[in-house]
């Protein structure tokens, strides 16, 4: 496993980072984010879109689960889903993210515990939120082969 830690101050530090994440990205990539309410985890994906230059807009999925973003320059689709208010492994079964996975960047916010079957090569990432109110904590964790010898920082 490789780790790295970041912080951001603002909004735009946090898609800053996610654009700098999406260039490391591609087809086959699953990417699982953690964190509290609020901690910054739909703002890292709207610059992890921005990176991949895929269209938008990028907002929460919570409502709608999953949403495809299809790219605007030839690479990969983003797929961003937000397991919060899935009841357990079944239900992200139900959502058939495997049958996107290789040809996509699937991006799942609350993915913690539930989607890591999805792929032994993934990225895990947990955001949180700092003593400051914009402050931001970020940590990046890559799991699997397809990680292993990448510097992260």
């Amino acid at each position: 496993m490789t780790t790295a830690e970041f912080g951001a101050t603002t909004a735009e530090e946090t898609r800053a980072l996610g654009a700098r994440l999406a260039a490391l990205l591609g087809p086959g990539d699953l990417v699982v984010l953690s964190g509290p309410l609020g901690a910054g985890k739909t703002t890292l994906v709207q610059g992890i879109a921005e990176g991949l230059k895929v269209r938008g807009p990028i907002t929460s999925p919570t409502f709608v689960i999953a949403r495809v973003h299809p790219s605007l320059s030839g690479g990969p689709a983003l797929v961003h889903a937000d397991a919060y208010r899935l009841g357990g492994t079944l239900e992200v079964d139900d959502l058939d993210l495997d049958a996107s996975l290789e040809e996509s960047v699937t991006v799942v916010e609350w993915g913690e515990g539930l989607v890591e079957g999805l792929s032994e090569d993934r990225l895990e990432i947990h955001v949180e939120r700092g003593a400051e109110c914009e402050e931001r904590r970020v940590r990046v964790t890559g799991v699997g082969s397809r990680w292993s010898g990448l510097s992260l920082a």
